[in-house]
């Protein structure tokens, strides 16, 4: 219990207190929380992964380890969801809807500053985090606008909004120049810097910001389906990703980041994507907004696991 304490106090409240002061000030002076998303989504989003790709140290063995990790363990939920859809005959958005809340992770503006706390800013574990961000900044701006969309537009139109998403520019950029060991010029690498900085505060008031713009009605016609999708991030996330580092054989460090990175709340793009292209948007906000607020709880108990 002590254990647990003392992740708790010093691991995940810290995020929790930011989170809240964003939740409070959108309550009682009303923020825009669409010029805000804008600017984590358009802005810093892509400069962090930019620069963290460009920036930290991470070897290509490392690199293989952590994509192949993660493409196991996302077909590992997905299958899991495509069973729970069939079973309980989801239709319409709600399938694509059911699949983003479980797939895509908020590895960004939760899990990087996690991921610090959690390893004391281990560059190894960071390294495992940063490509996890990558791949999880990548998925939600082709894939998921995909499936938001796949059963109602047609695909050209479809293409022509992924093309729109800056960070899938971002992230090739970085790893050619990275590849081509190209050096920045300070007057791109300071601004990038100044975005870096900026982005881990702004992101959590944000993400406080947008869950006090919610509806905090839980709605009772759609209520099993938003448990099951909180089961399946919070719970199933991790035992998937135990699973899949034990069948790969990655261990030490390496393993325990990647499960904490799996162990993280439902990400704010699948609440993005379902408002932006009104795909169950009630459904969405309400899986982002309680698997957030149990993950003090899930995300403390992984953390304690681990360490044991």
């Amino acid at each position: 219990m002590a254990l647990f304490l003392n992740i708790l106090l010093n691991n995940v409240i810290p995020l929790f207190l930011v989170i809240a002061v964003g939740f409070i000030v959108r309550r009682t002076r009303g923020l825009d929380v669409k010029t805000l998303s804008n600017i984590n989504f358009y802005i810093l989003s892509p400069a962090v992964v930019f620069n963290l790709l460009y920036t930290t140290d991470i070897t290509v063995s490392l690199f293989g380890q952590v994509i192949g990790f993660f493409f196991i363990f996302m077909l590992l939920q997905y299958i899991v969801c495509s069973v729970i859809i069939k079973i309980r005959k989801l239709e319409g958005g709600m399938p694509a809807a059911l699949r983003n809340s479980v797939l895509f992770a908020n590895s960004a503006n939760y899990g990087l500053p996690i991921n610090q706390l959690a390893f004391s800013g281990n560059p190894l574990t960071l390294g495992v985090q940063v490509i996890i961000l990558m791949l999880q900044s990548f998925i939600p701006n082709t894939y998921g606008i995909y499936s938001v969309n796949a059963h109602r537009a047609k695909l050209k139109d479809i293409w022509r909004t992924i093309a729109g998403q800056p960070v899938i520019y971002a992230i090739p950029a970085a790893l050619l120049l990275r590849f081509l060991e190209v050096p920045l010029p300070n007057s791109i690498q300071t601004p990038l810097n100044y975005l870096y900085t900026a982005f881990i505060g702004m992101a959590l008031l944000t993400l406080g910001v947008q869950l006090g713009a919610m509806k905090w009605t839980f709605a009772k016609k759609g209520s099993t389906n938003v448990a099951i999708s909180v089961f399946l991030k919070l719970i199933a996330g991790p035992l998937l990703a135990a699973l899949t580092v034990w069948m790969m054989g990655i261990e030490g460090l390496v393993a325990k980041a990647l499960i904490v990175s799996s162990a993280v709340p439902t990400s704010l793009s699948s609440m993005i994507l379902a408002v932006q292209f009104d795909n169950e948007p009630e459904f969405s906000s309400q899986t982002v907004f309680f698997s957030t607020l149990l993950s003090t709880l899930t995300v403390t108990g992984t953390i304690a696991v681990l360490q044991i």
